[in-house]
């Protein structure tokens, strides 16, 4: 159990160092988030919100242009050109660490307030879940749970997710939050609570399709905690809190507004 609260010791430090980094660099993300508006004329006629896959897409798309340029100018870390792995990835001193952006409409709210989809090159958390009360293994995740260095040593590899949740009719953005996915070194301790199925993808007549999944969502509201640790033990913290969002929105958000007045 030692080296299992190892690996949460190293998750949390990154977790707050993130954390911090986009505290510090709040006004100049919101800043960055605004100049949508500026040549709102020009794109929003073509932008449709509700065209299948592509409005959330392009509205990741621009986000991902903010956040991103923030941290790969003024981050932490050397960035990694390994082909396999979050959209941002980074080394440090003692771990790899993989970032990547979700972005989340509010009629899709519940997609931001329990779990939330995960790619299989974005972790590292094989292990068995339930579905419909089957069990079922998972077994498609990319990333290692240690990288292994040209002398043979390993390196801890961490994987987290910055998460915005946007007003899809104004695009404002109401809350954004990162999370630290457990290692898939802590599969023993957290078992089958981190993961849920995604979408069925394996096809007819493929033997895994009854046995296996392959995508997986997050459960961070089940796994809120670094359960091996004793103190400032959440696995989310809140970068950004919008308090102007009207009462029905603060309601069903009240677990991230405790959060951002806590932490």
């Amino acid at each position: 159990m030692e080296e299992l609260k190892k690996i949460e010791i190293l998750e949390q430090k990154y977790l707050n160092k993130y954390f911090y980094f986009l505290k510090f660099a709040e006004d100049e993300l919101l800043l960055g988030f605004k100049t949508k508006y500026k040549i709102k004329d020009d794109w929003y006629p073509k932008w449709n919100p509700n065209e299948e896959g592509k409005g959330i897409s392009d509205f990741a798309t621009g986000a991902e242009r903010i956040v991103y340029s923030l941290l790969n100018g003024k981050g932490i870390g050397q960035p990694n050109s390994a082909p396999i792995g979050a959209d941002l990835f980074f080394e440090v001193e003692d771990a790899f660490i993989h970032i990547d952006l979700k972005t989340v409409q509010t009629r899709n709210i519940g997609d931001y307030t329990n779990d939330i989809f995960v790619g299989n090159n974005q972790n590292s958390y094989k292990g068995k879940l339930d579905v419909s009360g089957i069990e079922k293994t998972y077994d498609e995740a990319c990333l290692p749970t240690f990288y292994t260095l040209p002398d043979k040593s390993k390196k801890i590899c961490l994987t987290y997710f910055i998460t915005i949740l946007y007003e899809e009719t104004n695009l404002d953005i109401l809350t954004i939050s990162i999370i630290s996915m457990p290692n898939g070194e802590l599969y023993p301790y957290y078992g089958k609570r981190v993961l849920k199925a995604g979408k069925v993808l394996y096809p007819e007549g493929n033997p895994k399709r009854d046995t296996h999944a392959k995508s997986v969502r997050f459960k961070w509201k089940d796994v809120s905690e670094f359960e091996l640790l004793e103190q400032n033990k959440k696995r989310v913290k809140i970068a950004y809190f919008n308090n102007d969002m009207n009462d029905d929105l603060k309601n069903k958000l009240v677990y991230f507004d405790k959060l951002n007045h806590n932490q």
